[in-house]
């Protein structure tokens, strides 16, 4: 047992827990908190962000790419209220984070002193881990006890610490108790629930797997269940890269962030099986279609959607056992799918290649795309750029995403390419954003200056909300508020310490990931800032598509066949008709 402050007893914690970063800004709330981190620096590393939304939202984004516990801290007051948008992130999308919230040391606390707030109350809609700390003693112990909550709940926990207790001095002995992350036990495959979805796939005639972020730890599942009955692979977006996006097999996903082909399976199904999901969406869907859902949460069984056979289970030991079953010959409905996204596919090369009238976002995506790593991490931000991005960016072999998906915050992007660049130094981090987002967050490109972070930052400048702009155009409304002022993004990086590269048209585009390489190959340890000047251009909506001529008539599809610039791009219904006759 040795004799030190609380704040550094925290950080041993900490450190005990495999926490190697955090992120936050120092105040004179939290400071012998920071003191405690700095006792620990050899071991733990404080990165100092330029606003506190910024490190909660990189903590998160942490959790969401590692799997590990992601730390942000922020004063009493100000600082505690900036870390909300990161920790409702977390909330929403079911990433483990912990906070560390300042208070006022307790000889002031209820006197009404400068940035004194009741914090607790704040929290309670957040977490049923909300404690305030009331002896020095505690904070290690509740430190220990909020990062096995975040574990456990995949959540946020929060925990709030009087300045001057975490200042104190106390008897500390490192805890001996295990650092389980996961449970002692897992359910069995049943048997029987096997044999019935595989009878429903054997009756099937246009049966789809929709696969969720519970199987992004079995690709190769998917991939062989796919291929072994013959059934097309959709994701929801988060889970881009559950099936490798150059199968033939994979669809991509469904909704505004989706393809054409992910619209088209799903609306000509008739068996959909839901696996490691609780998709929102799946309650629009067409009637008529029989749902299996497969899922390790009895609570999310049938939450969405009505379920004709419900089956609790882990998704990926479940269809390990499926695939032992004897294979499902190719069907007429699979190779009309995989022409669908063949089309798909060459339709948006088209649409990148087609810069008479400004450069296309498309054009900017693919450039990544040819551009990146295999094992390359993205930071995604919320709007346009991330339909581009769900629909073009590789994810085929070990790249890895980080989006703000159900609480859908702007300015994540930025963030999450700091933590994906702090958690895997040695890959190729990017970070894509709208000028929206951007300029939301922008301040801390000086945090990827400060610790050399030498991250490929690309701004899709089109001057406009553009995802919101689509709504409304959609709803007949003006399109009020929805444009702002644009900048020189390029100068702005250049200004801040980083790299800026501004491109304008095709050639510039790939001058700048040609200066990219070189630069790379010299050892370069700045940001990079890609201003792309894009044309405003509204991506195809695919959460509804009347193409199909069975369905509707032939004006209908004339006008949202040129509204959508959808050319060259035969319904699924037609493709069907031709395999079948073939």
């Amino acid at each position: 047992m040795a004799k030190m402050t609380a704040g550094q007893a925290l950080a041993k914690v900490l450190v005990s827990w495999d926490i190697d970063h955090l992120y936050g800004i120092t105040a004179d709330s939290i400071n012998n908190t920071v003191d405690g981190l700095y006792q620990e620096r050899d071991k733990i590393k404080y990165i100092q962000v330029r606003h506190e939304e910024v490190g909660s939202l990189a903590a998160t984004a942490d959790a969401k790419l590692t799997g590990k516990v992601g730390v942000s801290f922020g004063s009493a007051g100000p600082g505690a209220t900036h870390l909300f948008n990161g920790l409702y992130d977390a909330k929403m999308d079911h990433a483990p984070v912990v906070a560390i919230v300042g208070q006022s040391a307790t000889p002031i606390m209820n006197t009404y002193f400068f940035q004194e707030m009741d914090q607790d109350p704040l929290f309670v809609d957040l977490t049923d881990f909300h404690k305030q700390v009331t002896n020095p003693e505690q904070i290690p112990y509740v430190m220990d006890e909020a990062i096995r909550y975040a574990y456990q709940t995949k959540g946020p926990a929060v925990v709030i610490i009087p300045d001057n207790l975490s200042g104190e001095e106390i008897d500390f002995e490192p805890y001996k108790t295990a650092k389980v992350l996961k449970p002692a036990t897992t359910m069995n495959v049943d048997q029987k629930a096997v044999d019935q979805v595989y009878d429903l796939l054997k009756q099937a005639k246009h049966p789809v797997l929709w696969a969720g972020l519970g199987l992004k730890d079995a690709r190769d599942e998917v991939v062989a269940f796919s291929e072994r009955f013959s059934v097309p692979v959709l994701t929801t977006a988060p889970a881009t890269g559950v099936m490798p996006t150059d199968h033939p097999n994979f669809m991509g996903s469904r909704g505004r962030l989706g393809t054409k082909p992910g619209f088209e399976v799903t609306q000509a199904a008739d068996l959909i099986i839901l696996a490691g999901t609780n998709y929102p969406f799946s309650r629009f869907l067409p009637k008529g279609i029989k749902f299996v859902q497969i899922n390790n949460n009895v609570e999310d069984l049938g939450k969405q959607h009505d379920i004709d056979l419900t089956v609790l289970a882990d998704a990926k030991p479940f269809l390990a056992k499926l695939n032992e079953k004897e294979p499902i010959a190719p069907t007429p409905f699979l190779k009309a799918a995989q022409k669908d996204k063949q089309n798909w596919d060459s339709w948006l090369n088209k649409v990148a290649d087609d810069d008479h009238d400004g450069l296309a976002p498309e054009a900017v995506i693919r450039a990544i795309k040819e551009n990146s790593d295999d094992n390359a991490v993205f930071g995604l931000d919320v709007g346009n750029n991330l339909m581009w991005s769900i629909r073009q960016l590789p994810f085929n072999h070990d790249q890895k995403l980080s989006m703000s998906a159900w609480f859908g915050t702007m300015g994540y992007a930025l963030p999450a390419s700091i933590a994906g660049k702090l958690s895997y130094p040695d890959r190729q981090v990017f970070s894509i954003s709208g000028d929206g987002g951007f300029s939301m967050v922008m301040q801390d490109l000086l945090t990827q200056v400060q610790y050399q972070l030498p991250i490929i930052n690309v701004v899709l400048e089109n001057g406009a909300f553009g995802y919101i702009q689509h709504e409304k155009i959609t709803a007949s409304q003006e399109p009020y508020g929805i444009h702002f002022i644009g900048a020189n993004w390029a100068g702005f990086a250049d200004d801040m310490g980083a790299i800026g590269i501004q491109v304008t048209d095709r050639q510039s585009l790939k001058g700048a990931f040609e200066k990219i390489k070189e630069l790379q190959v010299n050892g370069n340890t700045k940001p990079i800032l890609i201003d792309a000047k894009v044309k405003n251009q509204d991506p195809v909506d695919t959460s509804f598509m009347p193409i199909d001529p069975d369905q509707f008539d032939q004006a209908a599809i004339d006008s949202y066949t040129k509204q959508s610039n959808l050319f060259d791009q035969p319904a699924l219904s037609t493709l069907l008709k031709e395999e079948s006759n073939s």
